[in-house]
């Protein structure tokens, strides 16, 4: 069960309430300042729908969280999950591409050295192959204007060894030369797979990449909600049995080894 929903709350030129003094408050303001926002006091809380507390005095920090909250504001009180009506993750920032990493307020440390980690695996490049996609946008609609055909060329693209593999060197120089060839002419398909457990960790590479592009997963009754949340949100589940000659656009079949 997920303990938040993970959001991106865009800031800028818009007033953020920090409360408190010295080095915690001003790296509450520092990072408010990077997103474009504006740091301001709680006599400014009616301009603000967010708002940082950072005071060691527990009953004061508490106070302030109150009274935030009654102005209609969500409220972040640092080390203090429980007051929390979100909290802030560690951010990997490549260009437009943000990796946040949350552990719910339980360990703002383990949090951070999983950002570290993923610091070293992720590339530089990162970000102008978002920016060139992102420009690119039209053009991809035109080459691929049904929606569903779209994806399947992009998650293709983007796949391990594809054209735009996001961790191969230069990927973000070859989408014009992605979209001038036949790499994106990606039809459907069925795959299926014989799951050894329902545990995620025992999931091949292959059958987790193919859970995450599938429009469709058809599956046993038996297969857990842990396996099946490992395709895309939007992706149509259906149990077995079932008739897959029906069914357009990339099928996973997952059954239980008996």
């Amino acid at each position: 069960m997920l303990h938040s929903i993970p959001l991106f709350h865009r800031i800028s030129g818009v007033r953020v309430v920090v409360v408190g003094s010295g080095e915690m408050a001003e790296a509450k303001a520092r990072l408010v300042e990077r997103a474009g926002g504006i740091p301001c006091g709680e006599t400014e809380a009616h301009h603000a729908r967010l708002a940082f507390v950072a005071l060691e005095d527990p009953r004061a920090a508490e106070a302030a969280a109150l009274r935030l909250k009654r102005a209609g504001l969500l409220v972040n009180v640092a080390d203090r999950p429980e007051l929390c009506d979100f909290t802030l993750p560690s951010v990997l920032e490549r260009g437009p591409v943000l990796v946040a990493v949350s552990t719910g307020g339980a360990s703002a440390g383990l949090a951070k050295h999983l950002r570290l980690r993923l610091e070293r695996l992720l590339p530089e490049g990162l970000g102008r192959l978002a920016e060139g996609l992102a420009a690119a946008r039209e053009k991809i609609r035109a080459r691929f204007p049904d929606g569903d055909k779209r994806r399947r060329a992009i998650d293709a693209a983007l796949q391990e060894g594809g054209a735009l593999d996001p961790f191969a060197a230069g990927s973000a120089d070859r989408v014009d030369d992605w979209l001038s060839g036949n790499e994106g002419e990606v039809d459907g398909g069925t795959l299926e797979f014989t799951l050894s457990s329902n545990d995620p960790d025992d999931l091949t590479l292959r059958q987790a990449r193919a859970l995450g592009t599938a429009d469709v997963v058809v599956h046993d009754e038996g297969v857990a909600e842990a396996i099946l949340i490992r395709a895309r949100a939007d992706a149509q589940r259906v149990a077995l049995p079932a008739d897959t000659s029906a069914m357009e656009g990339k099928i996973v079949v997952l059954k239980l080894e008996s």
